[in-house]
């Protein structure tokens, strides 16, 4: 078990010129909000953030970052969909760094909601194609993630480190004080998994497609924006425990009868 409140940040990938970070992550018990994780890749010196988070949390990424590289070398921010708790600093963070910042253009005209936006810096990823290539000529791919909690939704794949960032897609919410990194007992992690993606993604049909494109990547790593990581044999078992789960309009009575 690992405190994530305390550590400032564990790399996942490292090699001369490419790294993957975890950045940490808030304790529920001390914020008062679901717990959000945040990720940096680093390539040629050049900073990726990966849903750097709502604006309560701008000074512990800030200061997570800063442990790793110069607030001024991020260039790139990526929000995997629209919400707050994924994109709401993002007027802070276009404030400190010189970044582009990289959505689907469905939720390009809700950025203004959260402060002052310059829509110059603004990619829809739609129009930007498949692919960013970085310095060191690796390639993140946008893979699409649509209805899997959100209708405009992306995870990214870093073809360098073989980690998919999967935004909300594998998160999950722990019992105060039993959080967790990595999620390598997988049966004992699906009750954290488990209601989430029942009520959050739109239905198993989605949830397949996703899951079919995933599997063609063959990742070594899922890396949610909840809860813990996905590594070794739990990817695949995560895999295919979603490719199987009944959810959102599959259990529909449900909902109503609530």
């Amino acid at each position: 078990m690992i405190n994530t409140s305390d550590v400032g940040g564990v790399v996942l990938y490292s090699d001369a010129d490419h790294k993957f970070i975890w950045l940490g992550a808030e304790s529920k018990q001390k914020s008062g909000v679901v717990q959000t994780m945040q990720y940096l890749i680093i390539d040629k010196g050049k900073g990726i953030l990966l849903d750097p988070g709502g604006v309560h949390l701008f000074p512990r990424v800030v200061a997570s970052v800063s442990r790793y590289i110069n607030l001024d070398d991020i260039v790139t921010i990526f929000f995997s969909h629209q919400d707050p708790d994924v994109s709401s600093g993002i007027a802070l963070w276009l404030g400190v760094t010189q970044a582009s910042i990289y959505i689907s253009e469905l939720w390009i005209r809700f950025l203004p909601h959260f402060g002052i936006v310059d829509p110059v810096r603004v990619k829809p990823i739609e129009k930007t194609g498949k692919f960013l290539t970085l310095p060191s000529g690796a390639r993140m791919q946008f893979i699409p993630s649509h209805f899997m909690h959100s209708p405009g939704n992306y995870s990214l794949y870093d073809e360098r480190s073989r980690i998919l960032f999967s935004g909300d897609i594998g998160g999950g919410v722990f019992d105060e004080g039993k959080e967790e990194l990595y999620a390598d007992d997988f049966q004992k992690h699906i009750p954290v998994i488990e209601g989430f993606h029942k009520r959050l993604i739109a239905s198993n049909a989605v949830a397949r497609r996703w899951v079919d494109i995933v599997q063609a990547l063959n990742p070594d790593i899922i890396a949610p924006q909840h809860g813990a990581i996905f590594r070794g044999a739990s990817v695949k078992a995560f895999l295919a425990w979603l490719s199987t789960l009944q959810c959102g309009i599959d259990l529909l009575d449900n909902w109503y009868k609530e």
